[in-house]
């Protein structure tokens, strides 16, 4: 099993670490899962803790940056390799992720900023927009 290198952000890899010590319930009344990304420049494993809301079958994520100008690291990851492996709760499973379509991104966002409201204080606050993106389980 390849190694897994965790966010060096020092308050996600605090996250990630509560994430497994809490069967993945770190923070009551928040969906956290563990994204797992293929780095695009060193082919490395690296994982991420993220808030994440339900449509359907697919999980929808925000590539907020905590409100920053560029894009966080494990979306353009999945940019360059789409395979994803996903920690919802004690399970893991492989997931296609993808930007949410210019239709279908109004009604995500909604759903994601109903979920967390600073994630439209972010969007105001820098001229990129904020891609929202939905990770589809895929069959081992």
């Amino acid at each position: 099993m390849p190694e897994v290198h965790d966010s060096p952000n020092t308050w996600v890899a605090e996250h990630i670490r509560r994430f497994e010590e809490t069967g993945g319930r770190p923070r009551p009344g928040v969906r956290d899962l563990l994204l797992t990304t293929r780095g695009r420049r060193t082919g490395e494993l690296r994982r991420t803790a993220l808030v994440y809301e339900r449509d359907g079958d697919g999980y929808v994520l925000a590539a907020s940056n905590r409100g920053a100008e560029h894009q966080p690291a494990w979306y353009l990851n999945l940019l360059a390799d789409p395979y994803v492996t996903v920690q919802v709760g004690t399970e893991t499973f492989t997931a296609r992720a993808r930007t949410a379509t210019t239709r279908e991104r109004p009604r995500l966002w909604r759903l994601m900023v109903s979920a967390r409201s600073e994630y439209a204080t972010y969007q105001q606050g820098i001229t990129r927009e904020i891609p929202v993106v939905v990770l589809e389980r895929v069959e081992d």
